[in-house]
């Protein structure tokens, strides 16, 4: 992926080493593997990251300087935020609207925001409250490692789809979207979850098109890695990984094979008025 040398968003916070205060750490089975689940928004992140079960309550670690290779991670992250507001305010002008810049927290161990505390075992997210976007570093190198998402682009879709969460904010989304969640029973709620969730796939296929047009950003194989990444946090893939079975009920994010659409649908159209997941009869 082409990225380097290109301007770098100011909307970028980086927290490295300890918040000042005790706050849950990861134990059993909440480690990277068992995080895609909840990888990706899955659900109401103030809940996640206040629900998380563990034995102990750990300290974070001191502070302490990034690494060479997370100073690389982190410029590259800013980087694609830098392309999606480029994008966005674009596509929201086209439409005479204002688009409305994310910001972006990149931190280590744990981090507090308005949805409750971050961590790597939450995954990125985006939380409303605040209108950030929450990355722990740890996460994006373990995605090689751990889901077999290789290449940068596959982190540029994260940041891509966590923004396209944002875009749904703007537009009320979001909002009514958890409204009608808490009028549905538990089974009806994760399905209008799916819906949401592809749709924000969708909107990082939106990205990917029109940060071409406008940069030509992409390499060879750069668009395969994106799909990789959104077939590895598919429901049906995750609960193979984890637990050995499918549970369809409990789908939040959708099918590999969808997330993988829908990505598709939105890079291949570039068309913002193709995404509407809710009123689709097929997903």
């Amino acid at each position: 992926m082409r990225w380097k040398g290109r301007r770098q968003s100011d909307n970028v916070e980086i927290r490295s080493g300890s918040t000042g205060r005790r706050v849950a750490a990861g134990g059993g089975l909440l480690g990277i593997v068992a995080a895609v689940i909840i990888l990706l928004l899955g659900g109401d992140p103030s809940e996640v990251v206040q629900n998380l079960q563990i034995p102990q309550t750990a300290q974070q670690q001191s502070s302490r300087p990034m690494s060479a290779e997370e100073q690389e991670l982190a410029e590259f992250v800013s980087v694609i935020l830098a392309d999606t507001e480029d994008v966005w305010r674009e596509i929201f002008r086209s439409e005479g609207q204002q688009y409305r810049d994310a910001k972006l927290v990149i931190y280590s161990g744990a981090t507090e925001s308005a949805c409750g505390f971050a961590q790597a075992a939450v995954g990125p997210f985006y939380c409303p409250g605040d209108e950030t976007v929450y990355i722990d570093l740890a996460f994006l190198q373990a995605m090689t490692q751990k889901l077999g998402a290789r290449g940068d682009f596959a982190w540029a879709y994260v940041v891509a789809h966590e923004i396209g969460h944002h875009v749904q904010n703007q537009l009320g989304i979001l909002e009514k979207v958890h409204t009608q969640k808490q009028r549905l029973s538990q089974v009806d709620a994760n399905r209008l979850e799916v819906r949401l969730e592809l749709q924000a796939d969708f909107l990082a296929g939106i990205w990917a098109h029109h940060a071409q047009r406008m940069k030509n950003i992409l390499e060879e194989g750069d668009i395969e890695e994106g799909m990789n990444a959104a077939s590895s946090v598919g429901d049906d893939n995750v609960m193979k990984r984890t637990q050995g079975y499918v549970v369809p009920d409990a789908f939040t994010h959708g099918t590999s094979e969808q997330r993988v659409r829908w990505f598709t649908l939105g890079f291949k159209t570039g068309d913002v008025n193709r995404g509407d997941t809710f009123a689709a009869r097929e997903l």
